[in-house]
């Protein structure tokens, strides 16, 4: 019998889970996002079936943890969230996701899928490598009305084509922002495309950022 680990708060959820896939698994399962990186070190589950948002932890960080740590960057994690858009599903295979269900779970297909990753215990890299580093950026954009808009960030993490960021502007998925560093002067970098956004703690949001066009230096090259 294999080990799963499921990092969800929903807890009716992981009762399911557990009803569902106890006859072919031990499920270890965990409401609190910050235990879950200790349980997979203690447990070395099979695979992990984990939530994207939960409260005062983004299952995105959760995640690239998992697949950056070396004693559990070989299990693979399947992300079950609420969450159907393209570009979220597309963010996580970046930070090295094996699979993507949606809820609510199709326990069947979630089988099958659980059974194949199980043989394989395949690694599936990052696209790129990703650096926690603090920088400080401008922020510019234009507004549905035309109006300009400028606001500070800082990123929480850094990659050839992208940054993690926190600021208070509220942005919509998919806007173009101009991206400045200002830590030597005011350097222009270039334009970049929102492509996630992670309210952890109003007013400040956390957003995923994607160049769509550098133009000037970045902090990696």
């Amino acid at each position: 019998m294999g080990k799963l680990l499921v990092v969800d708060d929903d807890e009716a959820l992981r009762r399911l889970i557990r009803l569902e896939l106890s006859d072919h698994y031990e499920v270890i399962d965990s409401g609190e996002p910050e235990q879950g990186l200790a349980l997979a070190l203690e447990n070395e589950p099979d695979a992990i079936l984990l939530d994207l948002r939960m409260p005062n932890y983004s299952g995105y960080e959760l995640l690239e943890m998992f697949t950056s740590f070396s004693r559990t960057r070989k299990i693979p994690v399947i992300i079950v969230s609420g969450e159907c858009g393209g570009q979220t599903k597309e963010h996580c295979k970046q930070l090295g996701a094996a699979g993507y269900f949606e809820k609510p779970i199709d326990f069947e297909v979630l089988r099958a899928s659980l059974g194949r990753i199980a043989k394989t215990r395949r690694i599936v890299p990052r696209t790129e490598v990703r650096v926690q580093l603090r920088v400080p950026l401008k922020l510019r954009w234009t507004g549905s009305d035309g109006k300009k808009f400028e606001e500070v960030a800082t990123t929480e993490n850094v990659s050839l084509s992208g940054f993690l960021c926190v600021c208070a502007a509220d942005l919509a998925i998919d806007s173009i922002i101009e991206v400045s560093m200002t830590s030597n002067g005011n350097d222009y970098v270039g334009k970049a495309r929102i492509v996630r956004e992670d309210s952890k703690a109003p007013p400040l949001r956390h957003y995923g950022c994607r160049f769509v066009e550098k133009t000037g230096p970045w902090v990696l090259q």
